[in-house]
């Protein structure tokens, strides 16, 4: 029986851990070769061991997002091994947590480099891949601070606000081509990046130790736990099949009931 994207060439970026790995890892049980694209090489050939010991097809790819001459080098490298690029995941992120009025220029231009810069790179080099073959989908990652900003994520919750709109600019852009453009907003995930977070918010005082801070943003969950990247996977599918075709310019919240809108 095919899978929901057999056959489909997918890259997805920031899929070295986390929510990212869990994508590719979906995403190639359901048939699609795929492109593990990492800050950290280890990182992204580690999730193609994985894929390949299961039988599936994928190739580790190095970029930094927000560096365009490393990500035409990683696309392009993509598609010489793949012959062309159906679904793009814009999923690599960064966030460097700190107080309102402690915000330094230097922590606000490394967040939207990477979650905002990074995400506009690659959906025009994603993008200009696509636009020969008259089809394509671009799935960009969100969150929950893309719907309410929070004051400790000041730098972040701006830039998945950017998320939102270089969604709905991309929509409208590429729809002359076939492409879609959609977004996901995950809320609290259990993933290495909270964990980091976790330790971060007790660095600046937010937390008196590991693990609250996750504990205090998960208990307002209305399906009463944070997500796993297990919770995510479906709905990446989704946007990366044919059963999204007519759906477009959206962002679609997998928060478990934290944020309603």
């Amino acid at each position: 029986m095919a899978g929901r994207v057999d056959g489909k060439a997918i890259l997805v970026t920031g899929g070295g851990s986390g929510m990212g790995r869990g994508i590719c890892l979906a995403m190639a049980r359901e048939g699609a070769l795929v492109g593990v694209l990492d800050l950290r090489e280890e990182a992204a050939q580690g999730v193609v061991d994985e894929i390949t010991s299961q039988g599936g097809d994928a190739v580790a790819l190095q970029a930094d997002v927000s560096k365009r001459a490393e990500v035409v080098k990683a696309f392009d490298a993509f598609v010489g091994h793949a012959g062309r690029l159906d679904v793009l995941f814009n999923n690599a992120g960064y966030n460097v947590p700190m107080h309102f009025m402690d915000v330094t220029d230097e922590n606000w231009r490394a967040v939207m480099d990477v979650n905002g810069l990074g995400t506009l790179i690659c959906m025009q080099e994603g993008a200009r891949r696509m636009i020969p073959h008259r089809s394509g989908k671009i799935v960009n990652t969100s969150s929950i601070a893309g719907r309410q900003a929070f004051p400790s994520f000041a730098p972040y919750s701006a830039s998945k606000f950017v998320v939102n709109a270089l969604t709905q600019a991309g929509a409208r852009a590429l729809a002359e081509h076939d492409i879609t453009v959609n977004a996901f907003a995950p809320g609290v995930v259990d993933t290495p990046l909270w964990e980091k977070l976790d330790e971060d918010l007790v660095a600046i005082g937010d937390a008196e130790r590991p693990g609250q801070a996750f504990e205090e943003f998960a208990s307002g969950i209305l399906r009463g736990r944070a997500a796993t990247p297990d919770d995510i996977v479906g709905t990446a599918l989704y946007l990366a099949s044919a059963d999204s075709d007519y759906l477009t310019g959206q962002v679609i919240m997998i928060d478990g009931g934290m944020v309603l809108v």
